[in-house]
């Protein structure tokens, strides 16, 4: 099921939807940003607004959000977002400021323009992944689960109730997964891997070397599970994934190897034979070439991260900053 594979995939890289700011307003509003993130989202719960950043300003801007959109920036450096009507100039707001008229109190859903605005953490096998399969600007249009997501999420974070932050955290990942669901409803996929894993003639092929990484998998076997040639097969693989197949399984051996390393403490020797190469040293330069390090040094070194983000995290709590 593509469902479950992506889950996986999820899993392996470590991908969460961390909300950070936000803000309620009513009237002419403009909003302001650096961004210093890879991929940051902006959710409009109530009302609009009018997104303009590097890279589709000018002809291609601004882009319009309705209610229940979701925008995600992928490498962008700036923001810029505008909302509400009426006289006067623009308000300048920004989620952090301490200014009673965008605390998220006595909302008027029907005049008010109600902002979330978060980032997609990710470790490094998910960046090149994620980072890989989104356009600079996926803009995602409201699905009644979305809708749905993004209201439970704001009532969390709009109220003090008990378990709230462990709720804002749940609410963050299922906002992300909706939001990475309608995106592939909605718009053709660019090649990827997010793009393979929903292509239904790719779909048995991809199957076995998921379920089955260590095995010696030839070209011809996964074309034959797919009911293709194996010239048709490669020509389809490499199209919709952007690379061929046993390019990508390696990729996907690599991405089992990382999680097995960063968080258990298989031998690398038994890693190596459960992933299908013929000795530690195969592996491990397979891995160096794939990773850039070791698969010690990466062990180490992610233990090392490991314990530094547990401090700083200290209550596990997601949200940087309180919505005002």
């Amino acid at each position: 099921m593509v469902g479950d594979q992506l889950s996986e995939v999820f899993d392996l890289v470590e991908v969460r939807g961390l909300l950070s700011g936000g803000f309620a307003i009513r009237g002419p509003w403009v909003s302001r940003a650096a961004v210093d993130i890879s991929l940051k989202f902006i959710a409009v719960v109530c009302g609009r607004a009018r997104l303009v950043t590097d890279g589709i300003d000018g002809i291609d801007g601004p882009i319009e959000l309705a209610a229940g959109d979701v925008a995600i920036l992928n490498g962008r450096s700036w923001l810029e977002l505008r909302g509400g009507t009426g006289d006067g100039p623009p308000r300048e707001v920004t989620p952090e400021e301490n200014d009673p008229a965008t605390r998220l109190v006595g909302i008027d859903w029907d005049t008010d323009d109600v902002i979330l605005g978060g980032h997609v953490d990710l470790n490094p096998a998910g960046r090149a992944l994620l980072l890989q399969a989104l356009p600079p600007v996926a803009h995602i249009r409201t699905a009644a689960n979305l809708r749905g997501t993004l209201h439970r999420l704001f009532e969390e974070v709009s109220t003090d109730r008990i378990g709230s932050a462990f709720a804002i955290r749940q609410y963050g990942q299922l906002l992300l997964l909706e939001v990475l669901r309608a995106y592939v409803e909605q718009t053709p996929l660019p090649s990827g891997w997010l793009r393979a894993l929903t292509d239904d003639r790719l779909r048995p092929a991809l199957t076995l070397m998921h379920t089955e990484p260590g095995r010696p998998w030839r070209l011809d076997e996964l074309a034959q599970a797919a009911t293709m040639s194996r010239t048709s097969f490669a020509e389809r693989f490499r199209t919709v994934a952007g690379m061929p197949p046993l390019t990508y399984l390696n990729h996907w051996r690599m991405l089992l190897a990382q999680r097995a390393l960063r968080d258990g403490d298989v031998r690398v020797g038994s890693l190596a034979a459960d992933l299908g190469y013929a000795s530690e040293s195969a592996f491990s330069t397979a891995f160096k070439r794939e990773v850039g390090e070791s698969p010690l040094r990466y062990r180490h070194r992610l233990r090392a991260e490991s314990g530094h983000l547990d401090a700083v995290r200290g209550n596990g709590s997601q949200v940087t900053r309180p919505l005002r």
